[in-house]
């Protein structure tokens, strides 16, 4: 067996505040237990969640470590019991509920991935987050199949990227928003079929034109708050409205007549306080239609930037900045 120290490096504030808290300090390599695997973490993926976790304002879930990072890839150097294979050595990207800003972290084995050659271990850190979040709400939640035009939010961001990559590949035809023609075009360059930036254009009337006043099948929106009724009103009739974040707050006013006319649905969910059964039922799912494009080649992330775990902060600022496009990847060395 691998010989392993006793602590390792981590990203783990004991206060909350600005990215300035952000550095690396020794904590106890953990413990793996029954139906898990030790990672040894080689790149972790930065998402908003991490942000809003470090400012105090989304604590962990009971039982889910106070270490930032919600996705990971590295190898596997320890193995619990009820394991259904022989994961030792093997390369896999996972999905986390924290633990993922360290130099090892352990996951359940249902929630991970291997890592075909495609890939290298800074891109299948930046998948699992995103690419769980979007095909549970876009593709299994909202319902969206081949031939259906949908709006995504924030189409520049981890999870607007992915959900530009994903409907290409499922034959969708995404909208999406971004703050700037620059970061519009970008995202005309990664794939979308039209991008609107908010700042200069009503994205209402946009939708309007440019579906000739059909609407959209699905909203994927992490908006919030007043976008709620502008939403349902790019919606076409028996539309999906689905909630993933409230950056502009959580409470919107909503039309309930024209909902029930058109036979609109509103919906969202959270992933990382649901049950380890519901994310692995959805990373087999993953495995079974999206991973053969993971393995053929035909899917990769969009990375915006990789910075070394001691330069944490200098990635939360990059994010909080939003001038990114796609993902920005921590790595261990």
């Amino acid at each position: 067996m691998t010989t392993i120290a006793a602590t390792m490096k981590a990203i783990d504030p004991d206060e909350t505040g600005g990215p300035e808290i952000l550095e690396a300090v020794s904590r106890p390599v953990p413990v793996v237990g029954p139906g898990e695997l030790l990672i040894e973490v080689a790149a972790a993926g930065v998402n908003r969640p991490d942000a809003a976790q470090r400012q105090g304002r989304y604590p962990p879930p009971p039982g889910a470590p106070s270490i930032l990072g919600l996705e990971v890839a590295g190898t596997v150097v320890r193995v619990g019991s009820d394991t259904d294979r022989d994961w030792i050595g093997e390369p896999v990207c996972a999905l986390v509920t924290g633990g993922g800003y360290a130099e090892y972290c352990v996951a359940p084995v249902g929630q991970c991935l291997l890592v075909p050659a495609p890939l290298d271990m800074v891109e299948a850190a930046a998948l699992p987050e995103t690419l769980f979040t979007v095909w549970s709400n876009l593709f299994q939640r909202g319902g969206a199949g081949q031939g259906d035009t949908v709006l995504v939010h924030g189409g520049t961001s981890g999870i607007g990227t992915t959900a530009i990559l994903l409907g290409k590949l499922f034959g969708l035809s995404v909208i999406v928003t971004a703050g700037s023609d620059e970061k519009c075009g970008r995202a005309i360059e990664i794939g979308a079929a039209a991008a609107i930036n908010y700042r200069s254009q009503d994205f209402v009337e946009e939708i309007k034109r440019l579906t000739e006043g059909k609407g959209v099948a699905v909203v994927l929106d992490m908006v919030g708050g007043d976008y709620v009724p502008r939403n349902l009103a790019c919606l076409a009739e028996e539309g999906r409205h689905v909630s993933i974040a409230v950056q502009k707050g959580g409470k919107a006013e909503v039309p309930i007549w024209d909902l029930m006319r058109r036979r609109l649905t509103l919906t969202g969910s959270t992933l990382r306080a649901r049950s380890v059964a519901f994310k692995s039922a959805l990373a087999d799912d993953l495995r079974r239609k999206v991973w053969p494009h993971v393995e053929a080649g035909r899917l990769k992330p969009v990375i915006d930037s990789i910075y070394p775990l001691k330069e944490a902060a200098e990635a939360h600022r990059r994010m909080e900045s939003s001038a990114h496009v796609g993902k920005i990847v921590l790595t261990m060395k």
